[in-house]
């Protein structure tokens, strides 16, 4: 399912128009972006949560040179899966 897909399901299971669906995914989408970019995690009862998790700095190999590459630190975005959503997707 793609954005589109989703913005139409949205719109058919609440009964708006595709428009409204529109903007309210894009606000539900940037205010996770937004609250994650702060350093703040979203927790959704029985769906998951979103945290922000940090990654230290390593050393990698280019795999067609050999060449020793340093990655840097940085900060990844993860999802957690909840009971419901868990038990949902399982039976």
């Amino acid at each position: 399912m793609n954005k589109n897909e989703l913005v139409s399901a949205v719109a058919e299971k609440a009964g708006i128009t595709k428009a409204d669906a529109a903007s309210a995914v894009d606000a539900v989408f940037d205010t996770v972006q937004a609250e994650l970019k702060n350093g703040g995690d979203i927790r959704l009862a029985g769906f998951g949560s979103f945290t922000v998790s940090h990654r230290a700095a390593t050393k990698g190999r280019n795999p067609s040179t050999g060449a020793e590459v340093d990655i840097p630190a940085r900060n990844v975005p993860k999802f957690t899966p909840g009971k419901g959503l868990k038990d949902s997707v399982n039976s």
